[in-house]
């Protein structure tokens, strides 16, 4: 049966949002969306803060915002939404010095959460978060194999692969905590050398579907650079299967190459961010991938099918599904955003869907 996966952009539960959850029910901060969030198969996100009630401010080099959540609600809340994997290569993993980082890690690990880009070492940040995607059969599934053969329910194999090019003063090494760290550029010797180490460590695992999600580039930024295009690109041809890039805090146009879907930007998730009357940092979108196995020779195969994006918006630090107006703008913006890379969306109701099959 097809497997739903959903992405987000940013998720930051530190400051505002964390002051609000103390006086209200842990599940709280997914709104509207909470019954959306629990109908996937599986769940990714940026995670844009430190879960830990220890740690100092970073002082070591200027850093104007420092994001921390209460792990006693942040934890139980991401299990609520049921996240399983955290991207953690961004440029607030060391916010509260290395102590916070530490809690974050141990915080995830009890709760079963997966976590990469972020570790003790470098070596700890290029392991991939690797998990298994069950499905329970439901009315109007399609099986795409032969007449006659039989059903194969087995789970689909996800690994995640995570870096960042922010805040270069929070990469690990081989002896001190920190993410995983990469200049942006394919052209550079040491960045290729330390993605495909990643990749190669996701490839143990076999899995069917293979994503890098990456923390890249300046805030309120609408497009992306043409390194980046050219790094994407050549991510695709290195073998994975969907690009989940986030940092701008507005979401940017989605390309399509080879079957394979790249969303420059997510945007933002939930947070208690100033809002540009303009850009609408306020407004994103829950991205859906389905992914439909395939039956060929001996064996199963998965593919990526479509990819829907379900309009948010972001208010009293909670995340919901965006109202009429806000949900109109979303849709236009990225159509606009897209168009320039030859993409083009269907409607569905609310949503727009990106049909991914060959």
């Amino acid at each position: 049966m097809t497997r739903r996966i959903g992405f987000t952009g940013d998720v930051m539960l530190g400051r505002l949002v964390d002051d609000r959850q103390r006086s209200r029910p842990v599940d709280a901060v997914w709104g509207t969306v909470s019954d959306r969030l629990h109908r996937l198969d599986a769940l990714v996100i940026n995670l844009e803060c430190v879960l830990s009630a220890r740690g100092r401010q970073w002082r070591r080099t200027h850093r104007p915002f420092h994001f921390r959540a209460d792990p006693d609600w942040a934890v139980p809340a991401l299990e609520r939404a049921g996240v399983d994997v955290c991207a953690l290569a961004n440029n607030h993993v060391l916010d509260y010095e290395e102590v916070a980082l530490r809690d974050t890690l141990e915080h995830l690990d009890e709760a079963g959460i997966a976590r990469t880009g972020a570790g003790e070492t470098i070596d700890e940040a290029l392991e991939p978060a690797v998990l298994t995607v069950d499905g329970s059969a439901e009315e109007g599934d399609e099986y795409e194999g032969g007449e006659g053969e039989k059903r194969d329910d087995r789970g689909l194999e996800l690994a995640v692969v995570s870096f960042t090019d922010n805040t270069p003063e929070y990469a690990a090494d081989e002896k001190s905590p920190g993410t995983a760290w990469v200049d942006i550029d394919v052209d550079d010797e040491q960045t290729r050398r330390r993605v495909r180490e990643a990749l190669e460590r996701a490839r143990e695992s076999d899995p069917d579907l293979l994503v890098a999600s990456l923390h890249w580039g300046p805030n309120m930024v609408t497009e992306p650079p043409d390194s980046f295009r050219e790094f994407g690109r050549w991510l695709i041809d290195e073998g994975v299967d969907l690009i989940h890039g986030h940092s701008a805090h507005v979401f940017q146009g989605v390309e399509v190459r080879d079957g394979c879907p790249i969303v420059y930007d997510a945007g933002d998730f939930v947070d208690d961010y100033a809002v540009d009357a303009e850009l609408h940092n306020d407004r994103s979108f829950l991205f859906v991938l389905s992914v439909a196995p395939e039956k060929r020779g001996d064996g199963t195969t998965w593919r990526p099918t479509e990819l829907r994006l379900e309009p948010i918006e972001i208010d009293d630090c909670a995340v919901h599904e965006a109202s009429s107006d806000a949900a109109d703008w979303s849709r236009d913006r990225m159509r606009e955003l897209s168009s320039p890379f030859g993409t083009a969306f269907e409607r569905d109701g609310e949503a727009l869907v990106l049909s991914l099959d060959a």
